[in-house]
């Protein structure tokens, strides 16, 4: 009787012992697996999150100024376009036109006076209606007509030059500030003068001192 009465009791101890254990060790790895969740979750945000930099920069085109100088050799302005500097378009369009406007007058006129002149050197009475009614006052000055001939052709020539000239410019200036698009000119690029003395040869001089931005290094993503 005194051993069932010690028996019993220890094994109903030991059944709700083992239930209580049972139920913590369930706890235990519920939990394990919320906590393993949460960080791969918490993971999986942070490479998400520090991988977006990198796709955009990947992605991000960079300026390129044999695009821009092809493009102004092409069409004049488009080089400018490309550079975003749209307000330089209409001073190349003008530069341009001015030439070209050039161009078409003085051929014109000199066209009219080599054939006034031909006229008049031959003597090609017939045909003294087709010179021009502003030229028919020279007519008895062929050397006249002969100084305006050789005028009106050399400005053409120039003007020809000078639009050629105008073209490269403009492709030129496209390369150029295709270049300088990303130059830093930011705060930390700076120049400072001081004076400074020589006391080998004893002499004042002034000093410049350039500070440079210092290169950022790149930070590799957390995988």
């Amino acid at each position: 009787m005194l051993l069932k009465k010690i028996i019993i009791p220890f094994f109903i101890s030991f059944i709700v012992t083992s239930l209580y254990a049972q139920n913590d060790k369930q706890q235990l790895a519920s939990t394990s697996i919320m906590d393993t969740s949460i960080k791969i979750k918490t993971d999986t945000a942070i490479v998400a999150k520090d991988s977006v930099p990198v796709k955009d920069t990947l992605l991000k085109k960079k300026h390129d100024p044999a695009k821009a100088t092809r493009r102004s050799a092409i069409i004049p302005g488009w080089g400018q376009a490309y550079n975003r500097q749209y307000w330089k378009i209409p001073l190349v369009y003008a530069a341009l036109g001015i030439t070209a406007g050039t161009y078409v007058y003085n051929d014109k006129w000199y066209k009219r006076t080599r054939d006034a002149y031909s006229i008049v050197i031959n003597g090609d009475t017939a045909n003294y209606d087709q010179i021009d009614p502003k030229l028919k006052g020279l007519v008895d000055y062929p050397q006249s007509l002969q100084f305006y001939r050789n005028d009106f052709r050399k400005n053409r020539d120039y003007s020809v030059l000078f639009f050629l000239l105008a073209w490269g410019l403009n492709v030129v200036d496209a390369t150029v500030f295709g270049h300088l698009k990303d130059f830093d000119v930011s705060d930390d690029l700076s120049m400072h003068i001081k004076p400074t003395y020589n006391f080998s040869t004893k002499t004042p001089g002034l000093g410049v001192a350039f500070n440079l931005k210092n290169p950022q290094r790149k930070v590799l993503p957390a995988f």
